[in-house]
C-alpha cells in the first residue's frame, strides 16, 4: 500500500483556486436563466393577451423555481394578469367598435348632409337658372313688342303723312273751281226776263247734249239731292266760304246727301226734268245759302270765263 504523503499546502491551495469561481459561476448562470425564463413566460403572457389568445404553450425544460405551475405553463399572478390582459383587450376591442360604428353613423350622416346640401344647392340653382331665363325671356318679348308696336306706329305715321302729302299734291294738282259742264253753250243768263220763267232768271242755264256729266264747281258736301218741282232733280253743294251751288234740270243723281266731293266731281247728268225746253243744268250762286246771285262774274272772280 502507498505511502500517501500530504502536498505541501501551497500547492493545496493553488490547486483548489480555479475550482471556486467555476462553482460560482455556475451558480450565478442558473439564476440568471431562471430570471430571463420568467422574463419570456411574462412577456409571452402579454403577447398572447394583446393577441387573445387562451393558452399559452409554452414551459420550461430547466427544472426549478422557474417552472410554471398549472397547464398554461403560467402561475397565479401572470394567469391573473393574462386574464385582466383580456378582458381590457375585449372591453377595448368593443370600445374601439363602438367608436368605429359611431364614426361610420356620424361620416354616413355628414355625407348625407352633404349630399343633401349639394342637392339642394343644385336645385336653387337651376331654379334661379330658370327664373333668370324666365325673366329674359319675358324682357326679351316685351322689348320685341314694343318695337313691332313703335314699328307700327311710325308704318302708321309714314303712312298717313304719305296720304296726306299724295292729297296735297292731289289737291294743289286739282283745280280750284271748274265749269259746270263741257261741250255746252250758253242759253240764259241771269236776272234775263222772259215768258218761260215766273219771274227773271236766276242763274246761268248751260246747254249741254243728254247725259253730259254734270261737275260740282268747287270742293264742298253735298246738303241736298232730291226733286224740287220746276227744277227738277236738284243737287245742291255747300262750300267751305259758305257759298252753296245749284245744279237743276238734271236726269239723274251721282251723289248721296253727306258726300263729300272735290272739284270737278260728278254729281249728275244733263236732262229735262223739271221746267224746261230742252236739255241744260240751270246754275245757280248763293252766297251763305241765300238768295242767288249772278254767277257769271263770281266764276270769272275764280278764273273762269263761261
Amino acid at each position: 500500500m502507498p505511502t500517501h504523503q500530504d502536498a505541501p499546502e501551497t500547492d493545496r491551495q493553488a490547486s483548489r483556486r480555479p475550482a471556486a469561481p467555476r462553482r460560482v459561476a455556475k451558480h450565478r448562470s442558473s439564476r440568471r436563466n431562471a430570471n430571463r425564463r420568467t422574463q419570456l413566460i411574462g412577456l409571452t403572457a402579454a403577447l398572447a393577451a394583446a393577441a387573445g389568445t387562451t393558452t399559452v404553450g409554452l414551459s420550461s425544460s430547466a427544472t426549478g423555481p422557474a417552472n410554471a405551475s398549472g397547464s398554461t405553463g403560467l402561475n397565479p399572478s401572470q394567469a391573473d394578469a393574462l386574464t385582466a390582459a383580456r378582458i381590457d383587450r375585449r372591453d377595448l376591442g368593443s370600445r374601439d367598435a363602438s367608436r368605429i360604428d359611431l364614426s361610420l353613423a356620424a361620416t354616413r350622416k355628414a355625407a348625407a348632409e352633404t349630399a343633401a346640401k349639394q342637392r339642394a344647392a343644385r336645385l336653387a340653382a337651376n331654379a334661379t337658372l330658370t327664373q333668370r331665363r324666365s325673366l329674359a325671356l319675358a324682357a326679351a318679348k316685351a322689348a320685341a313688342a314694343k318695337k313691332a308696336a313703335a314699328n307700327a306706329k311710325a308704318l302708321a305715321a309714314a303712312k298717313k303723312e304719305a296720304l296726306a302729302k299724295a292729297a296735297a299734291l292731289k289737291a294743289a294738282a286739282a283745280p280750284k273751281v271748274v265749269l259746270p259742264t263741257t261741250g255746252y253753250h250758253l242759253t240764259a243768263r241771269f236776272n234775263q226776263a222772259g215768258g218761260r220763267w215766273a219771274h227773271n232768271h236766276t242763274g246761268l242755264d248751260f246747254a249741254a247734249p243728254m247725259g253730259t256729266p254734270v261737275r260740282s264747281v268747287m270742293a264742298g258736301e253735298v246738303i241736298q239731292a232730291d226733286f224740287e218741282g220746276a227744277y227738277g232733280r236738284q243737287v245742291k253743294v255747300r262750300h267751305a266760304d259758305g257759298t252753296v251751288t245749284s245744279y237743276s234740270h238734271m236726269s239723274e243723281f251721282d251723289v248721296s246727301v253727306g258726300d263729300s266731293v272735290e272739284a270737278g266731281t260728278m254729281v249728275g247728268r244733263i236732262g229735262m226734268t223739271g221746267n224746261t225746253t230742252g236739255p241744260h243744268v240751270h246754275f245757280e250762286v248763293l252766297p251763305d245759302g241765300g238768295s242767288p246771285i249772278d254767277p257769271e262774274p263770281w266764276l270769272r272772280k275764280h278764273g273762269l270765263n263761261p
